[in-house]
């Protein structure tokens, strides 16, 4: 998934940016609100994490024209202020959560991985699709309790279309959300479809795999009844 560190303490962001990575996060970096605001008009993340006190604008402006270009972002506020004034503000502009400074990076993960399930409808830990369970956290996919090796990127692949099941997801889309930038990344239109095609080789060898669609025209998808 993508993520918007909005930071202006250098120190703080590249902690945050090197904790996430670790943890399969695609990151961009912004140290001021208009810098921010110009990422999120450009680009669409899964999250953004903002803080308020930015040395060129209050935070709360930029949550509140950071919606109107990523409306299907979850925003989590990372302030020092810790009035209760600013927290009603936060929310009531949209923020999914309010994590105040100092705070552990592993709470950010968690926090973030709470709204995930949220915002998926995830109730287990395991995800079943067809014949097979799907562990998030351990990165791991389970036919008959036998676990079925995927790269680091065919992972990233599968488990956003899981994701986002019965939603047809362009390669542009793919792409800008599991590996970034994809101009940056050397991209190719055929690199998404043979991806595919090896999730499709090593799936199938031990079960359908005919919830993976392929939309004509458009990318693909995982279709499901629930």
């Amino acid at each position: 998934m993508k993520v918007l560190i909005v930071e202006d303490e250098r120190t703080l962001a590249e902690e945050i940016e090197t904790f996430l990575k670790k943890a399969f996060y695609i990151c961009d970096l912004a140290r001021t609100a208009k810098d921010g605001v110009e990422k999120i008009a450009i680009n669409q993340y899964d999250f953004i994490l903002l803080d308020l006190g930015l040395p060129d604008n209050d935070g709360l402006v930029l949550l509140k024209e950071g919606k109107k270009y990523n409306a299907n972002a979850a925003f989590i506020i990372l302030t020092a202020r810790g009035n209760l004034e600013d927290r009603i503000k936060g929310l009531d502009l949209g923020a999914d959560d309010y994590l105040p400074k100092p705070f552990s990076l592993l709470e950010l993960q968690s926090r973030m991985q709470a709204i995930s399930r949220r915002k998926f409808g995830i109730n287990a830990q395991l995800i079943s699709i067809g014949e097979f369970n799907v562990d998030l956290q351990q990165r791991m996919v389970f036919h008959n309790d036998f676990g079925i090796e995927l790269s680091r990127k065919e992972f990233d692949l599968f488990s956003y279309l899981l994701l986002h099941k019965n939603r047809p997801l362009n390669r542009m889309q793919l792409s800008e959300h599991i590996w970034g930038n994809f101009a940056d990344d050397d991209y190719d239109s055929n690199y998404i479809d043979a991806t595919i095609k090896n999730i499709r080789k090593k799936l199938g060898t031990y079960g359908s795999v005919d919830w993976l669609e392929t939309i004509r025209g458009v990318g693909y998808k995982i279709k499901c009844a629930s």
